[in-house]
């Protein structure tokens, strides 16, 4: 699998929104709404966070959406598109936001999902995310989940 990540544009706005909306689809019936991610505004979005693009083969796979907080990397979105899911391209947006945050010189990630979105809260508590807390939220649970890293260890490589 042939990979190149970079920084979104303000040119890549539609296509985020697009890429997210077909990766949170599937949660629809399951939450029996929309999640958030699917209604933001992905314009502001890339002018306001750090939304990094992953390609491969040259195809847009996935993105992952980060905003720096004083102590923690907020990631905000991490969406694959589905004909990419099950292919490791979460494993690789996770690594990317590890090594932004380790060159801000940042704590750790932090992030929230939806309970009832079970196979992503099980693909961050398998990268190493624990659960910090659940609060009720719309009809659900909000689980917010953090990865603090280990005090004195260098990134390996920066950010693009």
């Amino acid at each position: 699998m042939d990979f190149q990540i970079r920084r979104a544009t303000a040119d890549d706005a539609s296509q985020v929104a697009l890429l997210t909306r077909a990766a949170y689809a599937k949660w629809v019936p399951v939450i029996g709404r929309e999640p958030l991610p699917m209604k933001a505004d992905y314009e502001a979005a890339v002018r306001d966070h750090r939304v990094d693009l992953l390609h491969v083969d040259g195809v847009l796979a996935g993105l992952i959406e980060m905003i720096p907080e004083p102590q923690w990397l907020l990631i905000e979105n991490l969406a694959v598109a589905p004909a990419f899911q099950g292919r490791g391209c979460a494993r690789i947006l996770l690594a990317q936001a590890e090594q932004t945050a380790k060159v801000l010189q940042l704590t750790g990630l932090r992030l929230f999902t939806n309970k009832q979105f079970a196979s992503n809260v099980a693909l961050y508590l398998h990268h190493g995310f624990a659960v910090d807390r659940e609060e009720p939220f719309m009809g659900g649970y909000t689980v917010y989940m953090s990865k603090p890293f280990a005090p004195g260890k260098a990134p390996l490589v920066a950010p693009a």
